[in-house]
């Protein structure tokens, strides 16, 4: 998972984001110093260098506005949200060298900065309204609850289905008759990578062959 960002740093990273979209470039150290009254520079820098280090940006340090806003587009109150093509077996399942870009969408549908898109590949969850080929945005923070959809990880592959409770057991239920339950079996290589929080359908596959886990 992306490490969750601390209060602060989600209020600084959402001004960097404003602050570029409005001006057009990108705010100096100093700048984020006064707006959030941080006296000391290299407090605002380690800020950024955690930023960076959680993979909202990149930094160049020898620049005082070396900031690149990862994914960024330009709007205001948007925020650039990662799509990942595949996951790495264990923890942490997503990795940046399989991030294969970002979808920059109205931040008031953005629950938590550390959400994430997959690919929906199959039917098993058609009688829960998602299709093959819908992007479906990940919540990590979210605890699951009985008959919440997740994005769950066996092994290297990911999957979509309903989660519920079968004694001590979890179930991972398909919403399309045609297709099966998966009971996880003690010692499987299993974990949940987050509930399920928004669907996008795009009326065209602008990528095909990408971010694919099983409904």
């Amino acid at each position: 998972m992306a490490e969750q960002l601390t209060k602060l740093e989600s209020s600084v990273y959402h001004y960097l984001l404003d602050f570029t979209a409005e001006n057009t470039y990108q705010p100096s150290i100093r700048d984020i110093g006064k707006q959030f009254k941080i006296k000391s520079t290299k407090t605002v820098s380690d800020l950024l260098q955690s930023l960076a280090r959680k993979g909202y940006i990149e930094r160049d340090p020898a620049r005082s506005r070396g900031v690149n806003l990862l994914g960024f587009g330009a709007v205001m109150r948007t925020q650039p949200v990662p799509f990942y093509g595949k996951i790495h077996a264990g923890e942490p399942a997503l990795l940046p060298e399989y991030r294969q870009g970002f979808i920059t969408i109205d931040r008031r549908f953005v629950p938590t900065d550390q959400v994430f898109f997959l690919k929906v590949k199959g039917d098993s969850m058609v009688g829960r309204c998602i299709n093959d080929g819908d992007y479906v945005m990940v919540n990590p923070s979210q605890e699951p609850q009985e008959h919440d959809i997740v994005a769950a990880r066996l092994g290297e592959e990911a999957t979509v289905k309903t989660y519920t409770k079968q004694g001590n057991s979890v179930v991972l239920e398909a919403a399309n008759p045609a297709d099966r339950d998966i009971p996880v079996q003690p010692g499987m290589d299993f974990g949940i990578l987050g509930v399920i929080c928004g669907v996008f359908r795009p009326g065209f596959d602008a990528n095909q062959g990408s971010a694919t886990p099983q409904s």
